[in-house]
């Protein structure tokens, strides 16, 4: 018989080569996949992962969309990271992010055609407080009544892209845009526009937010007090009790958190990539920002890698699509078989397999 056996402790090296072998694993799968679907394995692979980055061709558009397509992924999953070490779980970024876009996209709209400098950190402002007060919608529910954080916050996505739906084609439609759906372009107001920082390199204010959230984690939670708190009590609840930690603090403070970033998300990607509200402006980075924090052991440092390589991804995906003609949902198949590969291999963080003779009746 084949038995788990649980580890005495939890072994290092598996944690460390976990997520390689998540990545593995999700390569030969995924090739196999390819194949059924008609494609080369190999070459759909190769796709995926070499030729945004050194193909002649692609590589000089692909590289600087790397940093475009991560920024996002990172500042949320940083965000929800820090819920996810306290044993708090946010499922409802991707609301958080819509609602981060909408109100510092309205903040915005509300003076323009203006070009003042003060717009453009105001709109910064208003995003993090939308997808805050977003986020802290669960935190009080859960402090106050006792609801489940995660169906709160995840059933608050379909509310927010509800609001999307509404303000795209009502309160933030432009006024000169034909009867058409969707806010002013901010690619076009200079004040609003979260344009490149260097030209050519895809660097824009998202990036440079997302390396800060880095940092600002990695010292929280290696050289801070409530860094401390954070980990104690996701690891062991009782304990972070008794040493003074207010559980419904910790529970406003780490949605709160991760609502604030996930707005920023949303307010760069909607005054930069993206360009404008539009009804379809949800782009699942919430949803894929769990897999990114996932994989990046919820470590920030790890988190920062991870958010690269599921960016690349993105970028090798839709070459995938182009050059290959794969469907955009075996990409996104492929994609969620990193998480799926991720839970299945920690399992041996925590458990070894014993073989052993079933003993005779």
């Amino acid at each position: 018989m084949i038995r788990l056996e649980k580890r005495p402790q939890p072994s290092r090296l598996m944690s460390a080569l976990t997520p390689v072998l998540a990545v593995v694993l999700t390569m030969v799968v995924g090739g196999m996949l390819f194949w059924a679907l008609g494609a080369n394995p190999f070459e759909a692979i190769r796709t995926l992962f070499w030729d945004p980055l050194f193909h002649p061709q692609f590589a000089a558009y692909s590289r600087p969309q790397l940093l475009v397509k991560a920024a996002p992924l990172i500042l949320i999953a940083i965000g929800l990271s820090i819920g996810f070490r306290a044993g708090i779980w946010n499922i409802g970024a991707e609301g958080q992010y819509i609602m981060g876009a909408i109100c510092g996209a309205a903040a915005g709209l509300a003076f323009y055609p203006s070009d003042s400098v003060l717009i453009f950190p105001l709109m910064i402002l208003a995003g993090a407080l939308g997808g805050w007060a977003w986020g802290m919608i669960p935190a009080l529910l859960k402090t106050k009544l006792g609801t489940n954080e995660i169906l709160v916050s995840l059933m608050l996505v379909y509310v927010a892209e509800t609001i999307l739906g509404s303000v795209a084609t009502g309160l933030l439609r432009n006024p000169e845009g034909m009867g058409f759906p969707g806010s002013r372009n901010f690619k076009q107001w200079e004040a609003a526009h979260n344009a490149e920082i260097f030209a050519g390199t895809g660097t824009h204010w998202g990036v440079v937010a997302a390396l800060i959230a880095v940092i600002f984690a990695y010292v929280l939670l290696s050289r801070h007090m409530l860094g401390y708190q954070v980990r104690l009590t996701g690891e062991a609840p009782r304990a972070a009790r008794l040493a003074g930690v207010n559980p419904a603090r910790m529970i406003l403070f780490c949605l709160g958190l991760s609502g604030a970033l996930a707005g920023m998300a949303g307010l760069f990607e909607v005054t930069g990539p993206a360009g404008q509200v539009t009804i379809d402006f949800g782009s699942g980075y919430g949803f894929t920002a769990i897999i990114v924090a996932f994989l990046g052991r919820l470590n920030p440092i790890g988190i920062l890698l991870a958010g690269l390589l599921m960016a690349l991804t993105y970028i090798g995906g839709e070459l995938a699509q182009l050059m290959l003609g794969l469907p955009a949902a075996a990409i996104q198949l492929f994609q969620g078989m990193l998480l799926f590969f991720l839970l299945a291999m920690d399992v041996f963080t925590n458990f070894r397999i014993r073989l052993s003779q079933k003993a005779a009746a």
